[in-house]
């Protein structure tokens, strides 16, 4: 197995400046997302995802994902940055190649007088300071599959055969749909 070393080669500060570029302004959100992803590299052995072996699962559509995205590959467009809002500052990382997994929560900090200010704490602290590390609650997702297209036949527009709705005997898109209950009392 050849390893993709981008990230072991990359200077710290060089990925973070990577980061700032990709996410337009630096922000104590960005800062976790960099945090987060430096220490999953260091606990499943990972580097940059070329394709899906590296899969995050984030609890949040913070800022923090897009460091997620530009150092680990992780990103929607392959299927292997997916969402699970809970409104957590938590990632979920897996090695789809080893089978290893972590789940990363942000720790509760001080209260800081200004955004700047727990910016500048958030970034002085190591990776191992700013999160617990807890066994992840839920299976790794399934590699993305590639869905048939079907035409609604209510509007015409094409959709993904897992997002189509059989009503009144049409196959029809989920903003076509109308959805039946008697029980929406």
């Amino acid at each position: 197995m050849v390893k993709d070393t981008r990230v072991e080669c990359m200077d710290k500060m060089e990925l973070w400046e990577k980061c700032i570029a990709f996410h337009g302004h630096r922000c104590g959100g960005l800062a976790i997302g960099y945090k987060a992803a430096l220490l999953a590299i260091e606990l499943l052995c990972v580097s940059f995802s070329t394709d899906e072996e590296i899969v995050c699962v984030a609890e949040n559509d913070a800022c923090g994902t897009d460091a997620i995205q530009v150092i680990l590959g992780c990103s929607v467009g392959k299927g292997n940055l997916l969402f699970r809002m809970r409104g957590k500052q938590a990632f979920s990382f897996f090695d789809r190649r080893s089978g290893n997994s972590a789940r990363l929560v942000l720790r509760g900090r001080p209260r800081m007088e200004t955004k700047e200010e727990s910016f500048k704490w958030l970034f002085e602290r190591e990776p191992s300071e700013l999160f617990d590390v807890k066994e992840v609650g839920f299976a790794l997702p399934e590699p993305a599959r590639i869905l048939q297209s079907i035409s609604c036949e209510c509007c015409g527009e094409i959709t993904a055969e897992n997002m189509i709705r059989l009503q009144e005997g049409k196959k029809v898109c989920l903003d076509c749909y109308q959805p039946y209950s008697r029980f929406n009392i």
